[in-house]
């Protein structure tokens, strides 16, 4: 199939891409960068350099990429985090799911993909009884705590996804990532490893009805049974390098 990967150079892009040429896809993968453009080519990507808060130019190239499915792996998140530029950092991520997410979609719409796949997170839930299930509520995002900026951002990106006529819309939501180019550990709550985020994404591809599924490792967290059963997922999965 051909498939749209916006966010193509990001942590979990460069995990998912080969995976996805292994499968037999055809990809077309997006960067800010165009010094990044090269790289993506030289892995066997079609690469495209374009802003997603872009609207009109993201339309032009996900029409002409001509996708059976388009998958949103996008953030916008430094390599180190700095602590006290915190809530600058999950504003930026927000205004992306917000504002990136919308343009995606109908960019999506405009091209006739039929399955939009995107990333969320498993560690927005309000409080309550573990393991968060998929029906559980998404933290309050009134307020301009880190919670509820957040909180702002996975709603609407969740909202534009799975509201979309003729469109299968799958939002995956990664537990805290850990492993190469990511800020965390294995011991964080709801660990993920990003290749195992990686084989989600490729899984999610050709299985899985339209909903929200959570990925994440089985600390207790959250329930990831819907995943390992529609999705074949296993938190387990690395890649060979």
């Amino acid at each position: 199939m051909r498939i749209f990967l916006a966010g193509a150079s990001g942590v979990i892009g460069r995990r998912l891409t080969p995976l996805l040429l292994s499968a037999g896809h055809t990809v077309i993968g997006t960067t800010r960068s165009a010094n990044k453009a090269d790289e993506l080519k030289a892995r066997g990507v079609e690469p495209v350099v374009v802003d997603v808060l872009d609207g009109s130019a993201l339309r032009d190239a996900v029409v002409t990429a001509r996708p059976e499915v388009v998958i949103h792996q996008l953030t916008d998140l430094p390599d180190v985090l700095d602590p006290a530029r915190l809530s600058e950092v999950l504003a930026r991520n927000s205004r992306l799911r917000i504002e990136g997410t919308a343009s995606l979609v109908a960019a999506a719409q405009a091209a006739g993909a039929g399955r939009l796949i995107a990333q969320s997170i498993a560690f927005a839930y309000a409080a309550g009884p573990e393991p968060h299930a998929e029906s559980d509520p998404i933290a309050s995002a009134e307020g301009d705590q880190p919670s509820a900026i957040t909180a702002r951002g996975v709603r609407a990106l969740e909202n534009a996804v799975l509201h979309l006529p003729g469109i299968d819309g799958i939002v995956l939501r990664y537990g805290r990532l850990y492993g190469p180019g990511t800020w965390n550990t294995a011991n964080a709550r709801a660990p993920l490893h990003v290749d195992a985020a990686a084989q989600a994404g490729l899984l999610a591809v050709t299985r899985g009805a339209p909903g929200v599924y959570n990925v994440a490792e089985d600390d207790g967290a959250v329930t990831i049974e819907k995943a390992r059963k529609e999705l074949g997922f296993d938190p387990a999965f690395r890649l060979g390098t």
